[in-house]
């Protein structure tokens, strides 16, 4: 457990933060919304509180899987790829299936729905 809160906590001087877009894919990770919320409210929680230089959530896209369960494609900032991965061992959450963003392409802007906070 130490080497996880150590990976968790560990701070760069904000001067030298250089964070790069990721996008991570969590397949199946959820049985229902209710897990999926109790989980973003961890993710938003360590990742503001103890890994601010590390990672940034940005957004997620919720999708029904084929098995019936709930997974995401979430948007983060993110200093590597070791970032990601210290970050969803911290929250309990997969994290090994992320692709480093080459490009953005907005052909519109996203369609405007409620958003679910992650509290």
């Amino acid at each position: 457990m130490a080497a996880i809160t150590a990976a968790c906590c560990s701070t760069v001087p904000t001067e030298e933060i250089s964070m790069e877009l990721y996008v991570i894919r969590r397949p199946s990770a959820w049985a229902n919304m209710s897990e999926l919320e109790r989980a973003g409210a961890t993710s938003a929680r360590i990742g503001d509180e103890q890994m601010p230089d590390r990672v940034r959530w940005i957004r997620s896209y919720v999708v029904h899987e084929a098995d019936g369960r709930i997974g995401t494609f979430c948007i983060y900032e993110a200093r590597d790829g070791d970032s990601i991965r210290d970050h969803a061992r911290c929250v309990g959450m997969p994290g090994e299936e992320f692709y480093k963003v080459a490009a953005t392409v907005v052909v519109r802007g996203d369609p405007v729905e409620p958003p679910i906070a992650a509290e």
